[in-house]
């Protein structure tokens, strides 16, 4: 971790072995597979700074979808918010607890696993997660560290293109992601409609890797819907700098495939993720992200299970209407406010989801599963 940065900002996080700072510090119950997901939430409600990741995924994927949630599996469970994971399958799912869990163990990544079938049914395996959540719970690090910006490897989604949105919200944003990267922290951004539907503007990235990432990431989408379609349209109409305009003046230097942990130290990635919040909050937390903001014209509520989030709108209207649950309104605040908000968080003050127990988890799909 670095001095101060020159803003003057810190905060105490908890420090994790790779050197990354946490802003949480909770254990992940993350089923394996759709069948294990309800035992996974009843044991995370019964141990305090336990979360899980209810899904729809793990079961009769194919190919590249069932590599992704794999993928997506092990770098979540790596989120600086993390401090362990239990790991809960069914046992016969396509993506098996016992891999999962191996996988992790060998990242040096604290983990319990069981599965449902293996245990003797749900309620012994509600029993003995319990068990291993609360071992994981009791046996994290208790320091914590002083911060700063650079310690903060920040989330970006923009849900919309609405006009409020591409007029005060999104620039708003863009200068606090810029912040971030002058302190020398890093900026993990979504929204592939964006990048699919201004190639040209997509393709003026830092280097030449993430250039050939990029031309992959454009390859992969040739002549499929947007996941976001209304985002996708209105990206057609815009110029690139226009709908990219939340992730900051700073070019691209790193392209991710959904699911992929970043790896600069500090600048911009862009993830291979859709602007649909809960797709896009799953992947920017996989990359790394221990705070996200949220770009939201119509104020969309819901937060994130392992990280908290700061909601912007640039709609007076929707300020107005939500004022508990949106964090700050475009049109009033400039980026030293949103910097006080992060700095806020960081600290462990609730973001309005977290105060609501308001939670959205999905992982976006390739392809059909069986």
């Amino acid at each position: 971790m670095s001095t101060p940065s020159a803003s003057g900002r810190t905060f105490e996080g908890t420090p994790r072995a790779d050197g990354t700072v946490g802003v949480r510090d909770n254990v992940l119950v993350l089923p394996s597979v759709i069948c294990s997901h309800f035992v996974a939430e009843r044991i995370a409600e019964r141990v305090d700074d336990a979360v899980a990741t209810p899904h729809d995924h793990g079961c009769a994927q194919l190919g590249a979808d069932n590599e992704q949630t794999r993928r997506t599996f092990l770098s979540m469970a790596q989120n600086p918010n993390v401090a362990g994971t239990v790991v809960v399958g069914l046992g016969c799912e396509e993506v098996q607890s016992a891999e999962v869990a191996t996988a992790l163990e060998s990242r040096d990544v604290a983990v319990r696993e069981l599965s449902i079938q293996g245990v003797g049914g749900t309620d012994e395996c509600i029993e003995r997660g319990v068990e291993a959540a609360t071992e994981l719970v009791q046996s994290r690090r208790t320091s914590q560290t002083v911060a700063d910006l650079s310690d903060l490897t920040l989330g970006v989604v923009s849900s919309d293109l609405d006009a409020s949105t591409v007029a005060s919200a999104d620039p708003l944003v863009g200068r606090v992601a810029d912040e971030i990267v002058d302190a020398g922290g890093r900026v993990v951004a979504a929204g592939n409609e964006r990048l699919v539907a201004n190639p040209d503007g997509a393709r003026d990235a830092a280097t030449d890797e993430a250039r050939d990432a990029m031309e992959a990431l454009l390859d992969r989408h040739e002549g499929h819907p947007a996941r976001a379609t209304r985002v996708g349209q209105f990206a057609r109409d815009r110029p690139f700098e226009e709908v990219t305009r939340a992730w900051g003046r700073n070019t691209v230097s790193e392209v991710l495939p959904y699911g992929e942990r970043a790896t600069l130290s500090s600048g911009l990635a862009a993830v291979d993720a859709p602007s649909r919040f809960g797709e896009a909050t799953t992947a920017l937390a996989a990359a790394g992200a221990n705070v996200v903001v949220h770009v939201t014209g119509d104020g969309i509520l819901s937060g994130h299970p392992l990280v908290p989030v700061v909601k912007v709108t640039g709609d007076p209207g929707t300020a107005a209407a939500l004022p508990n649950d949106i964090s700050l309104s475009a049109r009033r605040a400039d980026p030293d406010d949103v910097l006080e908000r992060l700095v806020d968080v960081a600290n462990g003050t609730a973001c309005f989801a977290e105060e609501h127990g308001l939670t959205e988890f999905a992982i976006t799909r390739v392809g059909p599963s069986m």
